[in-house]
């Protein structure tokens, strides 16, 4: 089986999204740090309104997240899942570096990212805990976990909590 390693930065992080929503099966996961990019919260939802997690090219600054080793299958699985075929992400690939002593850490990984932006989208307190909960999952640096509860959101909309069932059900790995 062919593994891959897929930098997470946003909702991903959590294992109750990539294990459980996505189904995906996790080999090893791994504190890291890209640098040369950006986290933003700015990003368009592809249904529901408001935003989420998105990567922009940035010299002066760096994304902290987790890489997962998985299968190509399921990274393939994964960006369907997050709409790369219709233009809602694009691959990237990320030069990484461990933020602890790891052996064995990659040097590099796929990763998503977008040129759709929208300054005046904030994303839902619901997506904002995912992201939190999946950064305190993995350890992430305490200065990270304070900009993300820095992050000002919104409340879900009615619209956006009636469809997820249904983009729940399409998003699990059969």
């Amino acid at each position: 089986m062919s593994l891959v390693w897929y930098f997470a930065y946003g909702s991903n992080l959590q294992s109750g999204t990539l294990r459980g929503r996505r189904g995906v099966e996790v080999r090893r996961a791994v504190p890291m740090r890209a640098p040369g990019w950006r986290l933003v919260f700015d990003k368009p939802r592809l249904f529901g309104g408001g935003s989420v997690a998105n990567i922009v090219p940035d010299d002066q600054s760096h994304v902290v997240g987790v890489a997962f080793e998985i299968s190509k299958d399921d990274h393939a699985h994964v960006e369907l899942t997050e709409g790369v075929a219709i233009g809602h992400y694009a691959r990237v690939e990320l030069a990484i570096e461990p933020i602890g002593v790891t052996d064995g850490a990659p040097r590099a990984a796929l990763s998503l990212s977008s040129n759709a932006r929208d300054a005046a989208l904030r994303p839902s307190t619901r997506y904002m805990g995912l992201v939190i909960d999946g950064a305190v999952e993995h350890g992430l640096p305490d200065g990270h976990l304070e900009f993300l509860r820095s992050v000002p959101t919104c409340e879900e909309s009615a619209a956006a909590a009636a469809l997820r069932p249904m983009i729940d059900a399409l998003m699990k790995r059969r």
